[in-house]
């Protein structure tokens, strides 16, 4: 089994803990170990052959500090030089497995994910590694508690043998829509997490995807893998894995799980899996929280004591060179933010 993390994203809705050169997955936003470091803690009882790390070139540096805690294990950090969404950053690790064991099994992982429950989660993947032996290609569809309008969804046939067929993927839906998948029982949360073997995702890469397959083809193992990285990703298209291969394959899985999941889009999500006082009130890396009539507030701190007064539904972000305050219901606007530093040239978005 080859464990692939996926760590390349920016984290835009995380500002201002999160920046360009140093993303959510890299920081500790739970206190402790970053978001990766836990992604590579969380597959060790899964005794992989070998992690492959897939960043880009601003992150390549912190990455590899943070993988040097882990120096007993067998990672691999790979950097692209431009972003290109998952697909390209899956058909590079593909191509680089195929090189040692085309026949792997192959584990997909975003590095900025939260589970619970770790050890049902390594469970599930040995499962879907057992879907996967025959050549499908497999994701985890993760039970809904609630008519999620931020995630996309999976609607899943009938199971057989703990996996069940995917029918279709769906996209973000609106609330009426999110309403009838929860009361259907056979739709699922698109996880972003896949499970195949290596041949399998090779041979739909290049169905689906041929310019694709054919640029990575070509990596071999006689010249540096960092200067044909560098060649290839130029003249590569953008596209995620869901709309290039898995929404076009004929024998896509999914299984259902449930091991208390969050992909941790935003602020707002902390208080799902963070303990909350008895206000609903979550305080990360503060002194102290003192909270006079305020309720269903998240304040992550520098270390100081932070204090509420009369608030409701509030997200407080403290760093040393920015100030984030903001209404839970708009934490997915905070990208807005980054993007405005953009277009002004100022550098804290970076």
């Amino acid at each position: 089994m080859y464990i692939v993390i996926m760590a390349g994203g920016s984290g835009t809705r995380f500002w201002p803990l999160s920046r360009t050169k140093s993303p959510k997955q890299l920081m500790s936003v739970f206190g402790g170990r970053s978001m990766l470091q836990r992604t590579v803690e969380r597959v060790l009882p899964l005794s992989p052959k070998k992690i492959i790390i897939v960043t880009n070139a601003l992150q390549a540096e912190e990455t590899r500090r943070q993988m040097a805690d882990y120096r007993a294990l067998p990672i691999e950090v790979i950097a692209e030089p431009v972003g290109r969404n998952t697909a390209p950053a899956i058909a590079l690790a593909a191509a680089i497995i195929a090189l040692e064991e085309p026949e792997a099994t192959m584990v997909v992982l975003p590095a900025d994910h939260f589970i619970r429950d770790e050890s049902g989660f390594c469970a599930v993947i040995n499962k879907a590694a057992s879907a996967a032996a025959g050549g499908a290609l497999v994701t985890l569809g993760i039970e809904p508690t609630r008519p999620e309008t931020g995630y996309g969804y999976i609607e899943a046939g009938a199971a057989k043998d703990g996996a069940s067929q995917v029918l279709r993927f769906v996209e973000k839906p609106v609330l009426e829509k999110a309403l009838e998948f929860l009361a259907a029982g056979n739709f699922y949360w698109n996880s972003g997490m896949f499970i195949w073997k290596t041949s399998a995702i090779n041979r739909e890469l290049a169905l689906h995807m041929p310019q694709l397959a054919a640029a990575f083809a070509a990596i071999s193992a006689s010249e540096p893998l960092q200067a044909q990285i560098d060649r290839i990703y130029p003249d590569i298209q953008s596209e995620s894995i869901d709309y290039g291969v898995m929404e076009q394959a004929a024998d896509v899985k999914v299984i259902a799980a449930s091991f208390g999941w969050s992909d941790v889009g935003s602020w707002s999500a902390l208080p799902e899996v963070i303990d909350a006082d008895n206000n609903g009130n979550v305080a990360i890396n503060c002194d102290e929280l003192i909270s006079i009539d305020s309720t269903n507030s998240l304040v992550y701190g520098s270390g100081k004591v932070a204090a509420l007064i009369g608030v409701d539904g509030l997200i407080v972000v403290d760093t040393p060179d920015a100030i984030l305050v903001c209404r839970q219901d708009r934490a997915q606007d905070v990208k807005k933010i980054v993007e405005t530093l953009q277009r002004s040239g100022r550098m804290e978005y970076l």
